[in-house]
């Protein structure tokens, strides 16, 4: 592609003497990691919170880069250095240029908010596939195309990657993607470059404030507040007070939806749906069409994360039996997934890794008056020990069994990490078990459980393996249930 068909519309500024010669440049690819430079491409230099890619422009032109986009001068006289105010603005912006602005063949949705992104998107994802759609999804997940999974670092991956997936959704026949979009990929401009179809903004609440993420919390609202001035319609839960700072800036069509009164999409007559293998939730909708709804999914934060999914919907003009089947059927991988067994007590895995996440996971489950309510989990290792602590205390308090185990110990031996959950477990040890290996401590649940019990193996969610001295070792908590309830027949 030619140079000024990457950068059309796009500021920037070029000394005299390549002003003239620029717009022939082929250009091969848009790079910004130094040690992937090919022949002919662009190399865009990006400040990371511990790596400056201008460090490597040199290197960068010695190993084949033909221009070099930069934020700061350079001592750089072979090859045009394109100065611009933010590179990693414009590095979404070429990237868009560059794969031929793929979001204007997508209904694109994308989904912000402290916790709910991940439920929020499979729950669209179901409901547009039942109305015919094929549906893209990028996320905590990964990157997913039909039945094809690519894993990336990042819940939004960088701009240039965003760019490519959508581009590479449409080849594979989809026309929509769903995008957990962070408030740390919007503060990076990581979906820079295009105007969302529709915004969603789930709930608010403390996390990500450290040094390499947000200065303070209200850094991290107005970032999440940025998603609503680049959308045309928006999705709100107005029982978060924090809901009209995601709008102040925002001049988008929106619709409300929650439990208060005057919400767009209003749930009443909730109620707990419970039966050995399934935990669910049904409401009444009231909106411009009245309708029950069953979501196969427990807790309170479902209805929330079914109701910003039916209104983001609402924009597309979604049926109604297309809406209902979606939800009835949706899964999550890792986030409370039911997974079916032959006895009459209900098994799950969800990701919950620290002490909030096991708390709510626990208080929700024990909303459903099970037998019993069954914890099997363990704690990541070269993290701090006040976590582990924290999580034995409240697994110790909500769970009438806990199974300690290992989980990703990394460099650490997994028995200090045991015992650092113990202390937090204190006077609750008379309630759990330590079975250091996983699928050990696996087998034994599924072992011994009992009529109506409730067993969530929480930590490992989404992920398929176990960090073990550095290395990852394939652990998939489905293919290990599966093996064992095989060798039980």
């Amino acid at each position: 592609m030619l140079f000024n068909e990457i950068f059309n519309n796009v500021d920037f500024y070029v000394e005299n003497s390549f002003k003239d010669s620029l717009n022939n440049i082929e250009i091969s690819d848009i790079i910004y990691d130094s040690r992937k430079i090919v022949k002919n491409c662009i190399f865009v230099c990006l400040c990371g919170s511990n790596v400056d890619g201008h460090k490597f422009a040199k290197q960068a032109v010695k190993d084949g880069a033909v221009c070099i986009v930069s934020q700061k001068e350079l001592d750089i006289t072979d090859v045009p250095v394109i100065l611009v105010d933010d590179t990693r603005y414009t590095l979404s912006l070429i990237s868009a240029n560059f794969f031929k602005n793929p979001a204007n063949e997508l209904k694109t949705i994308g989904i912000t908010g402290t916790k709910g992104k991940t439920t929020t998107a499979c729950m669209i994802k179901s409901i547009m596939e039942q109305s015919g759609s094929k549906v893209g999804l990028i996320g905590t997940l990964g990157v997913v195309i039909g039945d094809k999974i690519y894993k990336t670092n990042n819940t939004t991956p960088e701009s240039y990657q965003v760019q490519y997936y959508m581009r590479k959704m449409i080849q594979e026949g989809c026309d929509c993607v769903i995008m957990e979009v962070s408030s740390l990929g919007l503060k990076w401009h990581r979906v820079g470059g295009f105007v969302f179809d529709v915004a969603i903004f789930t709930n608010f609440a403390l996390d990500h404030i450290g040094q390499n993420e947000h200065q303070t919390l209200e850094e991290y609202k107005y970032c999440k507040s940025l998603l609503f001035k680049q959308c045309k319609y928006a999705a709100v839960n107005c029982d978060d007070e924090a809901y009209k700072d995601m709008l102040k800036h925002s001049s988008c069509k929106t619709l409300t939806y929650g439990f208060c009164e005057n919400a767009d999409f209003r749930v009443v007559n909730e109620k707990l749906i419970y039966k050995p293998g399934y935990l669910g939730v049904g409401f009444d909708l009231i909106s411009t069409l009245n309708y029950y709804v069953d979501v196969s999914i427990p807790g309170r934060f479902s209805v929330y994360n079914a109701l910003a999914a039916i209104a983001a919907c609402s924009f597309f003009n979604i049926d109604k039996d297309s809406v209902q089947n979606g939800l009835k059927n949706v899964t999550v991988k890792g986030r409370v997934e039911i997974v079916k067994t032959p006895g009459d007590y209900t098994l799950l895995i969800d990701y919950a890794h620290n002490a909030l996440s096991m708390q709510n996971i626990l208080s929700t489950l024990r909303e459903y008056n099970p037998n019993r309510l069954i914890c099997l989990f363990g704690a990541g290792g070269n993290r701090a020990k006040s976590r582990r602590y924290e999580m034995g205390d409240v697994c110790g308090r909500l769970a009438d069994l806990s199974v300690i185990t290992a989980d990703n110990s990394r460099f650490e031996n997994v028995f200090d990490i045991i015992n650092d959950i113990k202390i937090g477990m204190k006077d609750n040890l008379n309630k759990s078990i330590t079975i250091p290996d996983r699928k050990d401590a696996i087998k034994y649940v599924i072992d011994n459980a009992q009529k109506h019990d409730i067993i969530v193996l929480a930590g490992k969610g989404h992920e398929d393996y176990q960090e073990i001295n550095g290395v990852k070792f394939h652990f998939d908590e489905r293919e290990i249930i599966k093996n064992i309830l095989n060798n039980k027949e």
